[in-house]
């Protein structure tokens, strides 16, 4: 699928209702909330490292003028204060709504959602907030992401600043049950959710999940190991799969049964326990589920190294959660792109290629747009 069809999934008539139903555009006189979506998205997909400045310059430019359909003249201070202070729900719920599309699209919507987090620093003497993760580098701040992706794309983030979200049981639980896209299939996450109460709550709730617990767990052995002789897989030699409670704050047991998978790594001999409240799935599938956790850290690897998700644009907190939301629309932009072209190379050379192709476009519309007469259609580059 090219560039030119893929744009065209946006859909234009949602970011219309949620300007209206978010009150984006109230008492706004130029930088309108499908303004400001362009305008970001534009500044992603086209710098390495987006800036206020950048910005400026790109408002200006005669490729952001056709892709925008008008002109405005802008300045980088007015951009900074509207992003500072644009209400985040536009662009949160866009992002919901454009994932909706495009997963729908590559037929995704009973994949496998993987959720992790990851943590962004800045000099503690530029913020206010009080999140602190560890004790070397006292001198810095962090900006906690929580990111859900269901299939290829990313379907959710949040963003934390209050140093009570150091805890993944708190971060990760939260970004798991306040997600509809996770309902229907199955949730992967690491052993940082370790909260007996938090697998209690996602279990009450019907959210199918896959973990990892310690092997010095206490359990309470429910029912007898379901394999009749051990279980070898490329890396992996699976004993047994027990029903069982565990072990949770003040000598009690979770309210309910889990299946416990007991297997030892046949590199290094080390014990390593599945804990799922999936009962359903075979032995085998549930431990190939959860290889594929790694997944997320790839994701992680591409919004760092080529969208730019450890540059702050702003240290204000409300233009963090508008820039997070757009890369991540933008993230799903590009792996989609990926997906549906079959690009089997990594996410440097699909971005470039990404990149382009809308520049061929719009260079191919500009010109069909002037009748091969650049005069015709001069507000494009004219200053004024």
């Amino acid at each position: 699928m090219n560039v030119e069809k893929l744009i065209q999934l946006i859909p234009e008539q949602d970011i219309d209702f949620l300007s209206v139903e978010t009150n984006v555009n109230h008492q706004v006189k130029k930088l309108h909330g499908a303004v400001v979506f362009k305008l970001l998205l534009f500044s992603m997909l086209n710098s390495n490292k987006v800036s206020y400045r950048v910005m400026e310059e790109i408002v200006s430019s005669a490729r952001f003028i056709h892709f925008l359909g008008d002109r405005i003249d802008v300045k980088f201070n007015s951009i900074r204060d509207r992003i500072c202070t644009i209400e985040p729900t536009f662009f949160e719920q866009l992002f919901h709504r454009i994932f909706s599309v495009y997963n729908e699209y590559l037929g995704e919507e009973k994949s496998l959602v993987k959720v992790d987090s990851t943590y962004v620093s800045i000099a503690s003497k530029l913020v206010s907030w009080s999140m602190q993760n560890g004790q070397k580098q006292k001198n810095q701040k962090q900006v906690k992401y929580s990111v859900s992706m269901k299939g290829s794309l990313p379907c959710g983030v949040r963003v934390f600043t209050d140093a009570k979200y150091i805890s993944e049981d708190l971060a990760l639980s939260e970004s798991i049950m306040e997600n509809d896209f996770v309902k229907g299939t199955v949730v992967v996450f690491d052993r940082g959710l370790q909260s007996r109460k938090k697998f209690d709550q996602l279990s009450a709730q019907r959210i199918s999940f896959v973990t990892r617990i310690s092997p010095t767990a206490r359990i309470k052995d429910m029912g007898k190991n379901k394999l009749k002789e051990p279980i070898e897989t490329n890396t992996l030699l699976i004993q047994k799969d027990n029903v069982g409670k565990l072990s949770a704050k003040d000598n009690k047991w979770t309210n309910e049964n889990y299946r416990i998978i007991t297997a030892t790594t046949k590199e290094k001999q080390e014990p390593i326990v599945f804990l799922t409240n999936n009962f359903e799935l075979t032995t085998e599938e549930i431990t190939t589920l959860y290889k594929q956790r790694w997944d997320i850290e790839l994701l992680f690897k591409f919004l760092k190294q080529h969208l730019n998700l450890t540059h702050i644009v702003s240290r204000n907190e409300n233009a963090i959660k508008v820039v997070v939301y757009m890369t991540m629309i933008t993230a799903v932009l590009l792996l989609a792109y990926k997906k549906l072209n079959n690009k089997s190379r990594g996410f440097k050379i699909t971005k470039l290629a990404f990149e382009i192709e809308l520049d061929k476009l719009m260079i191919k519309e500009i010109v069909i747009l002037s009748g091969g007469n650049p005069d015709k259609v001069s507000y494009l580059w004219n200053s004024t």
